[in-house]
């Protein structure tokens, strides 16, 4: 039995996030500020991952017109010229002397020739059938880059967002502690405190500088990492919006969406076609041939009895040939071809279980990071009252400043793990979407024109010839 967060609940607890997010980073947006739509677009435009399996789609693509040219004549053209010295000694009868003959002959010629199929064991429609499923399959393994490709955006993006607002935060922190500190030096100086509580007061100013330099290190190492995905370096981002809505309603709906469309599983399933029909595509070689041959050529072989001698020849042959035995290498590779389908269907099914495991994850991980941001805000609130209480009570001298100082960093860690839950469960969504294969860019209306792969497939299936791609090259 699932356990889910109500439509309208969740969709408030991921407005509240976003808001956690534009509350945090609003007085610090520069004018150089972008989306995440507007990272997601740029990737899925230029990405060099995402280029080079199109280009692998645009090479499977050429599969089908080199199986069909099965159903297509073969010609050739072929010519030769030599040159040929022949000596010759006659002896001599009761009539003739002996003679000796040096003759020189230029035999050459051209022919040509043409081979048509007329039957192969149905292997040319099994290889075209076969080809086809093979760019099915492409094309599902293209949009699970995509898939990919965009999650990883997303999840560099909100690393980004994320260590900005943590830094920004700790840079807080160092403020409102140093402001503690020379507090603390005032009390010190009319005796109100001790020099234990300055040096307390210290230390947490400089624990707290050291905590912004990890943030800005942090800071760095996601920015590097968004320049790797994206291509591009990134300025101050914006709030995420929520993609709540794209998202299935509760787990099974998930599981089940996932199992139908994600495409690891239809590039798999696609896989088992294709090995399936290799197997026909061997068996081929166990059935008759027929074929049809035409031929012409022309000849010049000339003699010393018949010099410049001029042959032409032309014909038209229907061969058929039947296979007998091959050496037992036919039915080998059809063994083998077998057990190749059935590798393809067990990686099928551990394609279905992979899918659904990451289904489950993302789900816990929404699940997790919405009780988090609940907890969080409401400890946020509490920790807030509490320290405005110690300081009070400080000013009547009911508290130390090391309660104080403790107090302060309770509402930071708080605040630190609202930003946390709120980063993973944004990721946590977008993981979701990958993982029920929803994750694409027309889903997610990013305004970048999609690529399809249709258009280059209908300029090469037909091609009879030609060595330039569709693109000039």
């Amino acid at each position: 039995m699932s356990t889910s967060v109500p439509s309208g609940r969740r969709n408030m607890l991921c407005a509240a996030a976003a808001l956690g997010f534009a509350l945090t980073l609003a007085p610090h947006v520069e004018a150089q500020a972008q989306s995440l739509e507007q990272a997601l677009a740029r990737a899925y435009a230029s990405n060099p991952t995402l280029n080079a399996q199109r280009a692998n789609v645009r090479a499977v693509d050429e599969q089908v017109p080199q199986a069909l040219s099965g159903y297509r004549p073969t010609i050739s053209v072929t010519a030769d010229a030599g040159i040929q010295r022949t000596n010759a000694k006659i002896k001599a009868d009761g009539l003739q002397p002996a003679q000796t003959l040096n003759v020189t002959n230029k035999p050459r010629g051209f022919g040509i020739q043409a081979d048509q199929t007329l039957f192969d064991g149905f292997r040319t429609k099994n290889q075209v059938r076969s080809a086809e499923s093979n760019i099915l399959a492409a094309r599902e393994e293209l949009r699970n880059s995509e898939q990919n490709v965009l999650f990883d955006v997303a999840q560099a993006y909100m690393d980004v967002l994320r260590d900005y607002a943590i830094l920004d935060i700790r840079r807080n922190n160092v403020d409102v502690l140093k402001e503690e500190l020379r507090a603390a030096n005032e009390r010190f100086k009319v005796g109100e405190v001790t020099r234990t509580d300055t040096a307390q007061a210290e230390a947490r100013v400089q624990g707290a500088l050291t905590a912004v330099s990890q943030a800005e290190a942090q800071l760095n190492t996601s920015r590097a990492t968004y320049r790797q995905v994206v291509g591009d370096d990134i300025g101050r981002p914006k709030a995420a919006r929520s993609v709540d809505k794209f998202m299935p309603k509760n787990l099974g709906a998930a599981i089940s969406v996932s199992q139908a469309q994600h495409p690891a599983i239809l590039a798999a399933l696609h896989g088992v076609d294709a090995a399936t029909l290799q197997i026909r595509v061997i068996e081929a070689d166990l059935m008759p041939q027929l074929g049809l041959e035409a031929a012409a050529q022309r000849r010049w072989d000339d003699s010393y009895q018949l010099p410049d001698a001029r042959t032409t020849v032309g014909s038209v042959v229907g061969r058929l040939t039947i296979p007998i035995y091959q050496g037992g290498s036919v039915s080998a590779r059809v063994r083998q071809a077998k057990e190749t389908a059935g590798q393809r269907r067990l990686d099928a099914d551990s394609a279905r279980d992979q899918v659904r495991q990451s289904v489950v994850s993302a789900w816990g991980t929404i699940q997790g990071a919405t009780a988090s941001i609940r907890s969080a805000q409401a400890q946020i609130e509490a920790n807030q009252v509490a320290l405005n209480g110690v300081r009070e009570e400080a000013k009547v001298g009911q508290r130390t400043t090391l309660d104080v100082l403790n107090a302060q960093q309770e509402v930071l860690s708080a605040r630190e793990s609202l930003i946390n839950a709120q980063h993973d469960r944004m990721v946590g969504a977008y993981a979701l979407l990958s993982a029920t294969g929803y994750l694409s860019a027309g889903r997610l209306g990013l305004n970048v024109a999609s690529y399809d792969p249709n258009v280059h497939y209908d300029q090469v299936r037909d091609k009879w010839g030609g060595l330039r791609t569709p693109d000039g090259r």
